[in-house]
C-alpha cells in the first residue's frame, strides 16, 4: 500500500499555492496603504499636505473633492495689498491660537467725537 501514502514535500503545487497566499498579502497591504493616505483618489475629503515647512523649496499640495492642486514656494518674500485679519498666538504647549479682529466698517462707533465703540 505504499502507493496511496503520498509525499507532501514533493508536491510541486504546494509551492504555487504559497505563492499566491505570498502575493495576496502584499495585495491587502498595498490597498491598506493606498486608503490610509490622506491623498486616496478614492476620498472625497478636503486635506492640505505641507512638504518642507518654513523652507524655500517648501510645496503644498491641496485636496478638495476630487479635484488636486499644487502651490510651490519660489523662496522670495511676497507683498500685496490687504488688512489685517487679526493676531496669531503661540501657547507654552505649542499651539496656536488664533484671535479674528471685527471687521472696521463706518459704524464701528470710532465716529468724530472719539466715542467708545458700542
Amino acid at each position: 500500500m505504499r502507493f496511496l501514502e503520498t509525499d507532501e514535500h514533493d508536491d510541486p503545487i504546494l509551492s504555487v499555492v504559497n505563492l499566491v497566499d505570498l502575493f495576496l498579502l502584499v495585495i491587502a497591504v498595498l490597498m491598506i496603504v493606498i486608503v490610509s493616505n490622506p491623498l486616496n483618489p478614492f476620498s472625497d475629503r478636503s486635506v492640505v499636505v505641507i512638504e518642507n515647512p518654513g523652507q524655500a523649496d517648501m510645496r503644498m499640495l491641496v485636496k478638495d473633492g476630487e479635484e488636486l492642486r499644487e502651490y510651490q514656494s519660489s523662496g522670495e518674500i511676497g507683498e500685496g495689498e490687504g488688512v489685517k485679519a487679526g493676531v496669531a498666538y503661540r501657547l507654552a504647549d505649542g499651539r496656536m491660537v488664533y484671535v479674528p479682529e471685527a471687521p472696521a466698517g463706518p459704524d464701528d462707533g470710532a465716529g468724530p467725537a472719539g466715542g467708545a465703540p458700542r
